[in-house]
């Protein structure tokens, strides 16, 4: 269900459950991972996220953070810049309840280059930046820096994307849904004992 002021969590401990954002529905580029491809992007990931450090680097609506907190991963941290997108990402985790969601407004890009530095690494990484601005090559290096060995990288794109659209990863999985590319990518040193599965 998406009508583009709310969705439904289709997974986990709150499936079922409404995120609301009626506020932020006819805000410019503003388009939340539709359930069809939540649904696949989670059964390649696993239904179970226990124990895996998630990091959704253009919250927007909250899709991917609350399925991903949904699903039991130890942390969430989601990350926008917008500050009625903070409000609405907050106003949600308090009616859901969701103690290991943390929301940050934050320039993602900016985040990335200093958290690079730290020790906190992400076993699961959320990528859907607005389409217009394609800032893969940009942001390959910030994420390869803050992936933890092994990391699942999700990626949503107006276009398909390959090895070179991400230097340093490998793709495993691409599928499209209208004008939706979805991607998952591994870096290129877990990639090597991976099956490789495209167009699942």
């Amino acid at each position: 269900m998406n009508d583009r002021g709310r969705l439904r969590i289709i997974g986990g401990s709150h499936r079922s459950r409404i995120v609301q954002f009626a506020e932020l529905r006819d805000r410019a580029g503003f388009r939340p991972t539709p359930d069809r491809v939540r649904e696949t992007l989670f059964n390649w990931l696993g239904q179970d996220l226990r124990g895996r450090r998630c990091l959704d680097a253009f919250a927007g609506s909250g899709a991917l953070a609350f399925e991903a907190a949904s699903r039991g991963a130890s942390s969430v941290l989601a990350l926008d810049e917008a500050r009625d997108v903070i409000a609405a990402l907050r106003r949600n985790q308090r009616t859901l309840g969701f103690e290991t969601l943390c929301i940050e407004q934050a320039d993602a890009f900016a985040w990335l280059a200093a958290a690079g530095g730290l020790a906190e690494r992400f076993d699961v990484i959320f990528l859907d930046p607005p389409f217009a601005a394609d800032p893969w090559r940009r942001l390959a290096p910030l994420v390869l820096a803050v992936a933890a060995p092994g990391a699942a990288i999700y990626a949503e794109s107006a276009r398909e994307l390959g090895g070179d659209d991400l230097p340093g990863f490998s793709r495993l999985r691409h599928g499209r849904a209208g004008a939706v590319h979805y991607h998952l990518f591994v870096p290129l040193a877990a990639s090597d004992a991976a099956t490789t599965s495209e167009d699942a």
